[in-house]
């Protein structure tokens, strides 16, 4: 079995770390690059920056904060919103990232999973993914920070993702993201049995049992959350060391 990641995620607009509940009443909780060399200190296995208003506000990506973040980061750094050409990617990787995060782009131009991954390596392209249930164990796929319904269906849409030449998967519940009542284990068994790519689970996180229950109910690689670490109510340690009391390896 592979070890087991833990990723705090970075949600920035203008500059600022933020965090919402279900994309909506948005706070500012401080400073990417203080916040990021803080998990790295803590034992992070990777940090995820998402400028959340890139796409919706047709910007480019944070690369100032990708640079001063890598300064002071020696764990994986992955960098997500605003990534619309292979020049964005190679930009976004020559300032510092990784990887990088494609979404609501993704979605639209499907082939810029493929060329990216031609170019740079599967390793490099992480497709991040928000859904929200529209029935029984089916789900709609969401761009634009969960702003538009794509009417795609998710199973079909992370197989094509895994042919077209992604390394990696992080799915996001709509539904319970910034909720805090835990990931969503249907919603992450559907996707981790549909592919063989690893799935990031993010979207729930509330309290320290939920880390160990993603990893124990389902066969997602690693759980990435935000307003817990943020708010300073766990650490990334004590996380992983819940983990490992529970059997699970960990990075």
């Amino acid at each position: 079995m592979l070890a087991k990641r833990i990723i705090p995620c970075l949600d920035v607009r203008d500059g600022k770390v933020v965090k919402g509940v279900n994309f909506e009443g948005i706070k500012e909780v401080g400073d990417p690059v203080e916040c990021a060399a803080e998990y790295n200190r803590q034992g992070a296995d990777e940090i995820v920056f998402y400028d959340i208003t890139a796409s919706h506000e047709g910007r480019g990506v944070i690369l100032d904060v990708v640079r001063n973040a890598a300064k002071q980061v020696f764990v994986p750094l992955t960098v997500g919103g605003g990534i619309k050409t292979v020049d964005d990617i190679r930009e976004t990787l020559r300032a510092g990232a990784d990887k990088v995060s494609v979404n609501s782009q993704a979605v639209q131009n499907p082939q810029l999973i493929k060329e990216g991954a031609d170019i740079f390596g599967s390793q490099c392209i992480c497709v991040g993914i928000d859904a929200k249930m529209v029935g029984d164990k089916k789900w709609t796929v969401y761009i634009n920070g969960g702003r538009i319904d794509m009417q795609l269906d998710l199973v079909d849409w992370v197989k094509e993702i895994e042919q077209l030449g992604a390394g990696e998967i992080c799915l996001n519940s709509i539904d319970t993201d910034g909720v805090r009542g835990g990931f969503d284990i249907d919603m992450l068994k559907a996707v981790c049995s549909a592919v063989k790519i690893p799935v990031i689970a993010s979207g729930g996180a509330g309290k320290l049992s939920d880390f160990a229950d993603a990893f124990i109910k389902t066969d997602c690689s690693a759980a990435l959350a935000a307003s817990l670490f943020h708010y300073k109510e766990l650490t990334v340690e004590q996380v992983k060391n819940d983990c490992r009391n529970k059997g699970i390896i960990m990075r």
